[in-house]
């Protein structure tokens, strides 16, 4: 690990050049954990990997939705009439 960090010092430490880069990956996790745990105390998991895929891409498009301003049921309205949210 040693090794692979200081090959990659420039990318591990970018966060301290660019200030849009965030410091950790805790969004990433948040927006991961809270789906998962949501999925395990209704049902306990999903009962295909289509499902679980179909899930994992609606919840990605939603919370990309919220983080650039977007209201959930105003994503939701615009995939249901055929509208396209510049989501980036």
């Amino acid at each position: 690990m040693l090794r692979r960090l200081l090959e990659r010092e420039r990318e591990v430490l970018r966060f301290m050049r660019d200030l849009g880069v965030p410091f950790t990956n805790n969004l990433a996790e948040r927006a991961i954990r809270m789906p998962k745990k949501v999925k395990q105390r209704i049902s306990g998991c999903f009962r295909t990997v289509l499902g679980a895929e179909n899930f994992c891409t609606i919840r990605s498009y939603l919370d990309t939705a919220r983080k650039q301003g977007f209201g959930m049921l105003h994503a939701m309205r615009a995939v249901f009439s055929g509208q396209v949210l510049a989501l980036t």
